[in-house]
């Protein structure tokens, strides 16, 4: 990927040089924007969940012995 400020010098001599190689493909960068979700509403948006099993409702046993009588 080239970026476009770099197009006139590097793309001719890049396709020239891995004209050969048919798993390379030289292209050009068009975007603008670094992140293109960040303005609309269906992207961008992460949300965090808490996915670790509930905890057991009610209450436990104590861990200390009884008292000896």
């Amino acid at each position: 990927m080239i970026p476009t400020e770099l197009e006139a010098e590097l793309y001719d001599r890049l396709v020239e040089h891995y004209r050969d190689n048919t798993n390379v493909q030289v292209i050009i960068e068009r975007r603008t924007r670094t992140n293109r979700r960040r303005d609309s509403t269906y992207g961008g948006k992460r949300v965090i969940r808490d996915r670790r099993r509930a905890r057991v409702p009610g209450t436990f046993l104590g861990t200390d012995p009884p008292d000896a009588a």
